[in-house]
């Protein structure tokens, strides 16, 4: 490897590992939003992403560019659905984050490359390999074990993973840059969320301007959201898409410790016993991943 190379992939990788970092620490930073509720905070979070992003793109030049997809009536259409799709995702992940659910939302994370590619099979039709087909059975165990454990469907989890997974796909048959994806579809949402914020501080009950500290906090939001993404795209552009696979995991690990030993979550033997079930489907998977060369897309917006 060149010089000029390894310089790219330690960037690569820096950016890499800050990205799913970041993402980890999310259930650290929701809660301090309370007592706002978490519509109010996704409202807040989709309407100052899209400021953030507007800026980002007016700095970068591609301001014009962007504005010029809601020219395609398909991508449009496309990008609705995905603004309905991270939407109740955000809420789901909000929620748990803010009721003491963050280890069930880790699982989410864990289970969603799993998702992604049972998703492949059934919608794309692709082709399972032999260890794909053993992490999925693998992880099948590993939910019916919490099922019995938490005593219900962990319906966070699920929630998390097929409402991520399914965005996913969305995003991938669109095709475009992560970016540019966000800035329209907050932008076909906030409309709405800007409707709903207005009414709740009409009615009294928002948070925002109540005091300095929440308000800068829900503003902060949008950086909060857009910053990883963009680490992540300079990852992405520098770094082999297996190794961006790998890393993946950093984010639900971080938030399954910040469950345990920072909100000190219920975690009873049976609970552990479901996520090393879960944790050795995805040594499975990871193994497939190596050996294949390939990735499971996978980010955190």
């Amino acid at each position: 490897m060149t010089e000029d190379k390894a310089k790219v992939r330690s960037l690569g990788l820096l950016f890499g590992v800050s990205a799913y970092t970041l993402w980890g620490l999310f259930p650290i930073y929701w809660p301090l939003l309370k007592p706002a509720n978490p519509l109010e905070i996704v409202s807040h979070r989709a309407v100052w992403t899209l400021v953030f992003c507007f800026i980002i793109l007016s700095l970068t030049k591609t301001l014009s560019s962007t504005l010029a997809i809601l020219k395609r009536p398909k991508i449009v259409a496309g990008l609705f659905l995905s603004s309905i799709l991270i939407s109740i995702n955000w809420i789901i992940y909000i929620y748990a984050a803010n009721t003491g659910h963050v280890v069930e939302a880790s699982l989410g994370y864990y289970i969603n490359p799993i998702v992604v590619i049972a998703t492949g099979v059934i919608v794309l039709k692709e082709k399972m390999r032999p260890l794909q087909w053993a992490a999925v059975g693998i992880a099948t165990l590993g939910v019916v074990v919490l099922t019995i454990d938490y005593g219900r469907l962990p319906w966070i989890a699920l929630g998390l993973a097929f409402s991520w997974g399914s965005y996913g796909l969305v995003k991938k048959k669109l095709g475009l840059g992560a970016l540019e994806g966000l800035s329209i579809e907050t932008l076909l949402s906030s409309g709405a969320y800007l409707g709903y914020l207005l009414w709740l501080g009409n009615s009294g009950d928002g948070q925002f301007l109540n005091s300095w500290k929440i308000t800068l906090l829900l503003i902060g939001g949008g950086a909060v959201t857009a910053i990883p993404l963009l680490l992540f795209n300079g990852s992405t552009n520098r770094l082999p898409l297996t190794l961006i696979g790998l890393l993946q995991y950093i984010t639900p690990t971080i938030q399954f410790c910040i469950g345990v030993w920072y909100y000190n979550e219920d975690m009873p033997g049976a609970r552990w016993a479901g996520f090393l079930i879960i944790w050795v489907a995805l040594i499975t998977l990871a193994f497939d991943l190596i050996k294949s060369g390939r990735s499971i897309d996978h980010s955190i917006t």
